[in-house]
């Protein structure tokens, strides 16, 4: 990669480490470009000390809600208070993460499969860990805005925010471009009222720290065993039955094992702080149902947009993402008030259009 064209994150990586030839990327990432190098004399317990480099990477779209000011300042507050997250290390002006050796736990134990017991125990820990952490005891600077941030046990009001970010910063502010699939998909802004009303009606738990993001490709092995939690871009304060909701979603547990897990976050959430589970029999099911929910408005773009950077003329892609979209559609039926779920080759058909159209416009004049 020539000075021209390099990246901000990689030059910051090369002035750093003083060598290019020790800088290891990019490294895969939906989100950000990211570059792993080690610190020039710098020396641990375990050998040489890594460090990564990131930057959000351009003309992305982004479907999450951003809470803090940095990822980096809450990793230095939850210094000594979660365990296994990446510390900060301190470099000039910079505040760079510690990058964490080991494999995912995906790499090793795919969606689907059970979670080794010793690190379901690990995860269990974690989430007794989030609970103490409120925002009463917590001093980060946050940037998300006054009305995201609901009175502590508004549970109706944590979650009304999250569908109006769903609703406007992902189905709104795309609609031109991605209106009429919508549409052909059988979505639109009636979806969101019947999605209101099947969330409506939280128990109140008081809030706490999440994480909002916890799957198999967050949490990294180390050579020890121990599991590290990684990416905590998407933390916030607010419900812990949704942290535990979201992670259900993303982890996709056997069937079992997600029931064991449910009973074991129960019991230590109750036992670090009470209440933190009021409810969860009847919530749980809604907050599992919103996030299928909100899946719909961030896998058609972010599919859809996949087949635009492909071959075009690839009908067989065309087809399996269609196959992945009426999944997606199968499981928000109820949440969403979908009249029905349309055919894989409806789907295709509707992504055919829509391309098309991208490409020569409506009616189909070339650009």
């Amino acid at each position: 990669m020539s000075p021209e064209t390099a990246s901000i994150a990689r030059l910051r990586a090369v002035e750093v480490s003083g060598d290019q030839s020790l800088v290891e990327g990019p490294l895969q990432g939906y989100h950000h470009e990211t570059y792993v190098f080690s610190l020039p004399g710098g020396t641990g317990t375990a050998g040489p000390i890594r460090c990564k480099c990131r930057e959000p990477r351009t003309n992305l779209l982004w479907f999450d809600r951003r809470c803090f000011a940095s990822e980096e300042q809450l990793l230095r507050a939850l210094a000594g208070r979660i365990p296994h997250v990446p510390d900060i290390i301190e470099v000039s002006d910079l505040g760079l993460q510690r990058f964490i050796e080991g494999r995912t736990l995906g790499a090793s134990h795919a969606s689907g499969r059970p979670v080794p017991e010793p690190f379901v125990r690990q995860i269990i820990g974690l989430f007794g860990q989030l609970v103490r952490v409120t925002p009463q005891n917590l001093s980060v600077e946050r940037r998300c805005a006054t009305e995201d941030q609901p009175l502590d046990g508004d549970t109706d009001g944590f979650l009304e925010r999250l569908v109006c970010f769903a609703e406007q910063r992902v189905y709104l502010e795309n609609s031109k471009q991605f209106g009429e699939l919508f549409a052909e998909l059988g979505v639109g802004e009636e979806a969101f009222k019947h999605l209101r009303a099947y969330v409506s009606g939280l128990s109140s738990r008081p809030f706490c720290l999440l994480h909002a993001d916890l799957h198999r490709e967050n949490f990294i092995i180390d050579a020890q065993a121990r599991l590290w939690t990684i990416d905590w871009e998407l933390a916030m304060f607010g419900d812990p039955l949704y942290d535990l909701a979201t992670h259900l979603y993303l982890m996709g547990y056997p069937g079992r094992q997600a029931s064991t897990m449910i009973e074991q976050w129960c019991r230590t959430v109750e036992a670090v702080r009470p209440g933190s589970a009021n409810g969860w029999h009847h919530d749980l099911r809604r907050l599992i149902g919103f996030k299928k929910a909100q899946s719909v408005f961030t896998d058609v773009i972010r599919m859809a947009l996949s087949l635009e950077a492909g071959p075009t003329a690839d009908g067989h892609r065309t087809a399996r993402v269609a196959v992945k979209l009426r999944r997606v559609l199968a499981e928000a039926v109820v949440p969403l008030g979908l009249d029905s779920v349309p055919s894989r080759n409806h789907i295709t058909t509707a992504l055919e259009r829509w391309l098309r159209d991208r490409m020569c416009g409506p009616g189909g004049a070339e650009r």
